[in-house]
């Protein structure tokens, strides 16, 4: 006989989908997004964000919270499909298992596998306490994505073996659509872009209420086309939807960073998401930044009004999820002016708790503090530390990752330019350049 956790590995369940990736999983952020997903995804797919949350509140120690969740996901499965419960269920009782484990209740953990068994049994299965039906490949390839892009192409080849199983189902096409969409949006590669296009207006198409994948074709058209139907899809979604998510995703299409002139309709979209959701963080961090971008842009008389509304908005993220390390980072540089102890002190806080964060907000924090120490400070090498222990960290985000190497060759030229050729060609080799200095070569940012 196996034992227990042995069974337990074999399970095919949001405990065993490998999702705990160190510095990766942020447990608070996700539930936020997951209750999201859960309230307005357009598919009957509500009782796996359930059930992953679950396993989220597993990693923060919630176990009879997580006992609730899956009693709510079981739940929602026998409303939504009642006619194939037990292969819906099969990770929402693998899921129980877990949490049973975890609380040492080795009666509830047997029952569970119990149950799991019968209906491996009943799908003649090779397997005891395991098998690979098209649900359940489409419930790990939502769950993927529901951690993070990151997970594109492995949540893209769960999708493709769901549909091989049911190949008209429109949840799994949609799933693979949407998972295709995120390689495109990691690569931009040519033909992603039109496998992405083809399966979104084939979503589109034959589900004109999921506006988030409208949401996601108008960004593949503003690519690939002159852009009247990326605005008449966009002004659908505004119009109709009400998931502020996608509407914060439609905001963030208006590019205000290239478009100053869509800077009040982006504001206008995220004041209407905000209307929906005043709890959700990252539209007050998002109408922080669409502020400054404005204050940078506006009059004199008009630069006060604009900052006073971004500190306002950074403040409003901060205040809904204290743990929010950006607009922390983006209200130090608006207190510089009237307080440049005041940005200080706060880099001096977040470098205190750079240990329990993320690896992406580690990366900004050892950004923010080497350009304050370069720039308000005159200290060189002190930057080039924080600039090189942010761009050496693992496993990171390319955005600041790049923002990291293109500070370290601008501060390879500064020490060029005071004859510090030893430090400059380190600096150069560390960035993959060990003779750029010398050949003349010229790097962007």
């Amino acid at each position: 006989m196996k034992p227990l956790w042995e069974k337990l590995q074999s399970l095919q369940c949001h405990f065993t989908w490998q999702f705990e990736k160190e510095g990766q999983v942020n447990a608070a952020h996700i539930l936020k997004m997951l209750a999201l997903q859960a309230e307005h995804t357009p598919h009957r797919n509500h009782a796996t964000f359930i059930a992953m949350k679950a396993y989220l509140q597993h990693l923060q120690g919630d176990y009879r919270e997580a006992l609730g969740s899956l009693r709510e996901a079981e739940e929602v499965l026998k409303r939504d499909h009642l006619a194939n419960f037990s292969r819906q269920a099969l990770v929402t009782y693998g899921n129980y298992a877990w949490v049973y484990y975890h609380l040492a209740n080795f009666d509830m953990v047997e029952l569970y596998l119990g149950r799991i068994r019968e209906t491996c049994r009943s799908l003649a299965s090779s397997e005891t306490y395991s098998v690979l039906t098209p649900e359940i490949h489409a419930q790990k390839g939502w769950s993927l994505l529901a951690v993070g892009f990151r997970n594109r192409e492995e949540a893209q080849e769960c999708f493709r073996m769901a549909l091989q199983g049911d190949e008209s189902n429109e949840e799994f096409n949609a799933g693979l659509a949407t998972s295709v969409y995120a390689c495109w949006t990691h690569s931009f590669r040519y033909d992603l872009c039109k496998e992405a296009q083809r399966l979104l207006e084939e979503v589109v198409l034959s589900q004109p209420q999921n506006y988030e994948a409208k949401a996601y074709l108008v960004n593949v058209l503003l690519t690939t086309s002159t852009g009247w139907r990326a605005n008449s899809l966009m002004e659908d979604v505004v119009q109709n939807s009400l998931n502020p998510e996608v509407l914060r995703n439609v905001a963030r299409l208006k590019k205000p960073n290239s478009f100053p002139k869509q800077i009040p309709r982006a504001i206008s979209i995220l004041k209407q998401a905000v209307a929906l959701d005043p709890g959700y963080h990252l539209l007050h961090y998002d109408l922080g930044q669409c502020y400054k971008n404005e204050m940078e842009r506006a009059s004199p008389e008009k630069r006060e009004e604009m900052l006073a509304a971004a500190t306002e908005s950074f403040q409003q993220a901060v205040e809904t999820d204290p743990p929010f390390i950006f607009p922390r980072l983006e209200l130090a540089k608006l207190y510089r002016e009237k307080s440049p102890a005041y940005e200080e002190e706060m880099y001096l806080t977040l470098m205190e708790g750079l240990p329990g964060v993320s690896k992406r907000c580690q990366q900004a924090i050892y950004l923010h503090w080497g350009d304050f120490l370069l720039h308000k400070k005159g200290l060189k090498h002190q930057a080039l530390e924080m600039y090189q222990a942010g761009f050496g960290i693992v496993d990171g985000h390319i955005n600041e990752k790049r923002q990291l190497k293109a500070r370290l060759v601008d501060l390879a030229k500064m020490f060029q330019e005071d004859s510090e050729m030893h430090q400059a060609e380190s600096i150069y080799h560390i960035v993959g350049f060990p003779y750029a200095q010398r050949s003349g070569c010229k790097f962007s940012k």
